[in-house]
């Protein structure tokens, strides 16, 4: 073999063997790529206790409940399902009923999703894109004043 075809298998080698790594972190990232699941999500995927991961939809209205101290409980729905949700803490100010809201933590064997942070929208118009596109695939999100919508593109 001459210098060049050498040169030549070592960096086709490289190339497989690098193909080959990001194949398999892809491969392995594949669950914690999605910003967060909705409770139909987690429903299908038959998500097992105490696996971390966040949470998205609306907080449901008549749903809040406050514990003693900073404890509250709400329920997360998407239109179709519905996931308690407890949260040790304190609330973002704009965190209410009827709005949407992505928490993060882990899921107890009792069907109870313990959050350990809560994230509200940020203003009057704001969704993340992930919550308003999941409500809009069930049929749930409803444009109020044009601007809402426009922003999720």
């Amino acid at each position: 073999m001459t210098r060049k075809q050498r040169r030549g298998v070592l960096i086709g080698t490289c190339l497989v063997v690098l193909s080959v790594a990001v194949g398999l972190v892809l491969y392995a990232m594949r669950d914690s790529i999605v910003f967060f699941y909705s409770p139909s999500d987690v429903a299908e995927m038959q998500v097992s206790s105490g696996q971390r991961f966040r949470l998205g939809g609306l907080v449901e209205t008549g749903s809040v409940a406050r514990d003693e101290g900073t404890t509250v409980r709400f329920v997360v729905t998407d239109g179709a399902k519905t996931l308690p949700v407890t949260y040790t803490g304190i609330l973002p100010d704009l965190f209410r009923e009827g709005q949407g809201v992505v928490a993060e933590g882990i899921l107890e064997p009792d069907g109870v999703f313990h959050a350990d942070s809560v994230l509200a929208k940020h203003d009057e118009n704001y969704m993340p894109p992930e919550v308003a596109a999941k409500l809009k695939e069930q049929g749930v999100w409803r444009d109020d004043a044009g601007g809402a919508d426009s922003k999720v593109n």
